[in-house]
Order: structure tokens, then sequence, then C-alpha cells
């Protein structure tokens, strides 16, 4: 971990959309439950003290906020099954939890000796995996850096600097509480994950597959660079490696983060650079719901030769796509703990 910045440094926000960065590139389906809790010490500036969000996958389905005071749906499909004194009752657990936060992170601000704009933050959720198996994470951070994490195994916090392990050992004497802790991310937020796949399942378990584009640019001179660009797909899980030769590259590739499209689909891209004088056989390869796709560079038109091959079945489909434009997009994130939240107390 990195150097505590000071108040006069520069400070990264975390605000709850980071949830849409936490799509693994691969292929098989899983579903997770996240919440965030968001403290601001000096609010302005159209942010308030205090954010409360829930996610199903990167669909925002609840949000509280210290301006409204109240917790409300965001998906049309929560608002429908969750009954009316569900809210009200929530509001009131997110009035209190508000108020713990104020409290919390002054304490920090003083510990720290740290004066104006900082952050503290609290995720904690579950994951439920494609062939059943689940996880569960809670942890806190200060100024977006790790500061506690929960280990429900142990029954444990972990602590990241001196000033966490004030609070380690404050909580860690809490043994009920730990319990709890453990109990709700194994169980109860599990149950409430299925609930919300099953009143979401339109929107949550369908899939839409990835339009492709290949294509080579000079991106400085000498040196050629070839993108595979993918976008319009859902569930944001996708795999996208290039080959040379039938030999995957790995060292040499690049690639940009999951992100959303704003139509409720995503998109990405990877590249690799053309060696000079080249003549090997360059293909981008995508495994996106089960379907493998092959991708050949369009050297000499913008439209792209493509196999598709489905992963179960020996039927071989060549078509032709018409080259879609897509943006470029920043580095996607490595392998990441989903370490996002739904608060124990206001399930």
């Amino acid at each position: 971990m990195g150097k505590r910045r000071t108040s006069e440094g520069p400070m990264v926000l975390l605000l709850p959309l980071i949830v849409v960065l936490t799509a693994k590139h691969s292929d098989a389906r899983s579903h997770s439950l996240r919440y965030f809790r968001l403290g601001v010490s000096d609010p302005g500036h159209g942010i308030p003290e205090f954010i409360s969000v829930g996610y199903v996958d990167s669909h925002p389905i609840t949000t509280y906020d210290s301006v409204s005071r109240r917790k409300e749906p965001r998906a049309l499909w929560v608002a429908e099954n969750l009954a009316p004194d569900h809210w009200e009752r929530h509001t009131q657990l997110l009035r209190g939890w508000q108020q713990t936060f104020t409290v919390e992170l002054k304490q920090l601000r003083h510990h720290y000796n740290h004066s104006g704009l900082h952050t503290y933050q609290r995720m904690m959720g579950c994951e439920l995996q494609e062939d059943g198996s689940t996880t569960g994470f809670l942890q806190y951070a200060y100024d977006g850096q790790d500061f506690l994490i929960f280990n429900k195994d142990t029954l444990s916090w972990m602590a990241m600097d001196n000033v966490a392990h004030i609070t380690k050992r404050a909580w860690e004497a809490n043994r009920h509480e730990l319990q709890y802790q453990k109990n709700w991310l194994e169980e109860e937020c599990i149950a409430c994950l299925k609930r919300f796949l099953e009143y979401g399942k339109d929107t949550l378990q369908r899939t839409e597959p990835p339009l492709v584009r290949v294509n080579c640019k000079e991106t400085s001179p000498g040196i050629t660079t070839l993108y595979c660009r993918a976008h319009g797909f859902y569930p944001p899980e996708i795999s996208m490696i290039w080959k040379k030769n039938g030999e995957e590259i790995i060292q040499e590739m690049d690639s940009g983060d999951i992100l959303p499209s704003g139509d409720g689909t995503y998109q990405t891209w990877v590249s690799v650079e053309l060696e000079p004088q080249s003549s090997a056989l360059y293909t981008c390869h995508v495994q996106h719901g089960g379907v493998h796709t092959v991708h050949q560079v369009p050297w000499e038109s913008e439209t792209i030769p493509l196999v598709m091959k489905a992963v179960a079945g020996s039927i071989v489909l060549a078509i032709v796509l018409a080259g879609v434009g897509v943006l470029a997009w920043r580095r996607r994130p490595r392998e990441r703990n989903g370490v996002l939240y739904l608060p124990p107390s206001d399930h």
C-alpha cells in the first residue's frame, strides 16, 4: 500500500460507479450483490456528505444520500417486488449509518491529524458463481486506500496501518458482531441476491453478443498496431486475446477496461504491435456467452471476415460484418477482489 496522502495532496474520490470495473475477462456467468457507502468530510460541489448505492451486477438497484435522506429504488423490478414498508424501515437504518459515518470519519481525521476533504468508504457484498460456489467480502477504505479488510474465516480484521490497528482492536472485542457479519456474508447476502436475480431475470440474465471490429493503424513511424474492439455485449464477462500463427500472445498485448456503453451493454478492446516486415497471421479470439469467435485483420478493407463456432456444437458459420467504430478506452482492470458492499443492518 502506498503512503497515506495528506490533506494537502491530491485525493481520489471513489464513487460507487467504480462497480462497473469489476467484471472479469472470461466467459463464466456469475452474479453479485454489492453495496457502497461513502462519507465525505467536506461535502459540496454536488457531492453529498453521505451516499449509499446498491447494485446487482452492474445495475443500480437502490440509492440513499444525505440530501434526500430517503432510500429509493433505482430499478423498476426492485420497486415492484419490495414491500412498501421496506423503504421506510431501511431509510431509518441508513440515517443511523449516516450519523455513524460522520463520527467515524471525524475520528479518523483526528488520528491522522488531517483537515480538509477526506473520504471514508464501507464496501460489502457477495458473489454467486456459475458453478454454485459463493464468496463474500467486506472492507473499509480511507481516502480511497485500503484501511480494514474482514476475514470471515478467522473472524478477524486485517489492519493496513497503525491507525487501522486502533479500530481493529475495538471491533475484534465484539465477537457477536463478527459472527453476525460472517453469517450475513455467507447466507443472507446470497439469499437476497437469488431473490433479486429472479425479480430482474429479464434484465440480469439476458445475453447480447458482441459486435467486433478488427483493424490496423500506424501508431508511430514504422510501428503498426492491431486493434480488436468489441461493443454492444451483455453480460460484461468476456475474453479477448490475440494469437500469432495460432499461438496466444501474452506479454505483447495491451487492453482496455470493460466499460458501459450507456445503453445497458459494454465495450472493451485489446491491441498488439505488429512486428516489422512480419508475414505472421494474426487473429483476435473472442469468447462471450459460450460462443467463440475468430476475427482476422482486414488488410485491404473495413469488411471483417468472421468465423463463429458454437462451443457446444459442430456448426461453423462464415459471415461478414461491416466495420463498426468503437471508441478506445483506458486499460482494463486486472484481477481484482470484487470488494463491494451491502450493509448488514439494512439488508
